[in-house]
């Protein structure tokens, strides 16, 4: 059993390198967990799959922002989110503002198998958009997407968690390692 615990001790002190390398390559745009009426939730954006063909992307914003009534104003010409050039971003925005406002359901979020949900934040240059935790009772709250930083620019709670509890592990597991090396001498 001593060796079977100094093994595994041994490969988690070699995997440490690895974990603060791999913590540095994520991007700076976090989830975050709030507690809305006792209940935690993740931020959601429903936004255009990356394989999505350009055709279909086209058709089910056509769609989006004719009869499925989504807010395409700000993918318009002189809003923050319009960009003629890059069909994904923009059918994201429209997909979003759907998904936000019809029951953030699965079902809201799918537009021919074009869309798929993320909880990484597509909100880029003055495009802000809000998330599944800005609405409230159907509507969607304007503070995010009206150009502010967003609720998604705090820390997640599995972050502060991980802060706060990592490390002390990690001293108290080498500590016994070390005791254990040395009673073996």
């Amino acid at each position: 059993m001593t060796t079977s615990f100094g093994l595994f001790s041994l490969l988690l002190l070699l995997t440490l390198p690895d974990f603060t390398l791999s913590r540095a390559s994520i991007p700076n745009q976090r989830t975050v967990s709030r507690a809305q009426n006792g209940v935690v939730g993740t931020e959601l954006w429903c936004v255009a799959k990356n394989n999505a063909e350009d055709a279909a992307l086209q058709s089910a914003l056509d769609w989006v922002c004719g009869p499925g009534a989504a807010d395409c104003g700000p993918i318009q010409n002189g809003g923050p989110c319009y960009d003629p050039h890059d069909i994904q971003a923009t059918a994201s925005f429209a997909f979003n503002d759907y998904y936000l406002k019809h029951g953030l359901s699965d079902d809201g979020c799918f537009f021919d198998n074009t869309a798929a949900l993320t909880s990484l934040n597509p909100s880029h240059d003055n495009c802000k958009f809000p998330s599944s935790l800005n609405v409230n009772n159907g509507s969607v709250s304007s503070l995010s997407a009206a150009g502010g930083l967003g609720s998604s620019e705090g820390i997640s709670g599995c972050s502060q968690i991980a802060q706060q509890l990592f490390w002390p592990v990690i001293t108290g597991h080498m500590f016994m390692l070390l005791t254990q090396i040395i009673s073996q001498w």
